[in-house]
């Protein structure tokens, strides 16, 4: 018994006091090229929709956006007991005209806010289109990976998005 516990001892100190060589350098950091930590960028912007824009509006980012960046857009939806009430777009509003839709695209330089209907969109009251306050958050595609991207809460504290600049 002596015997085993005193082969187990020296196991134990031989594989736990062996060290190696220093392994290679990792590689450069998400962005491959400087390490420089990527974060999370954001923006809230007011528009007015009318004829004029054809009820769309289009707005540069003003910062670097990387082709696998997602673009998340919030509309401010109304305000409950003092907070504001964000909404993820698209989103569908029946009205007696038929069905309003507000909703966006984006590609790697822009954003674009825009309207959409059932029916001629002049007839729309200046409470659907003037004054829509838009929050608009790029974030890396793998930061998104079980997070749910309707809560603009959750959004905003995993990628440590703490305010927004206007735009």
């Amino acid at each position: 018994m002596k015997k085993i516990v005193s082969l187990l001892f020296v196991c134990a100190i031989v594989l736990t006091a062996c060290t190696g060589d220093q392994g290679p350098m990792g590689p450069a950091g998400y962005d491959g090229i400087d390490g420089e930590i990527i974060a999370s960028s954001a923006f809230e912007k007011t528009v007015d929709f009318n004829a004029n824009n054809n009820f769309s509006f289009t707005q540069k980012y003003g910062f670097n956006v990387s082709e696998f960046d997602v673009t998340l857009v919030y509309i401010l939806w109304e305000t409950s007991n003092g907070k504001d009430v964000w909404r993820m777009l698209p989103q569908t509003v029946l009205l007696d005209q038929g069905l309003l839709f507000y909703n966006f695209d984006y590609t790697q330089t822009d954003v674009r806010f825009f309207l959409d209907a059932e029916f001629d969109l002049n007839l729309l009251g200046s409470g659907d289109t003037q004054n829509q306050v838009f929050r608009v958050v790029v974030v890396p595609a793998d930061k998104i990976n079980g997070v749910d991207v309707s809560n603009l809460n959750d959004v905003m504290e995993l990628n440590n998005i703490e305010s927004f600049e206007i735009k």
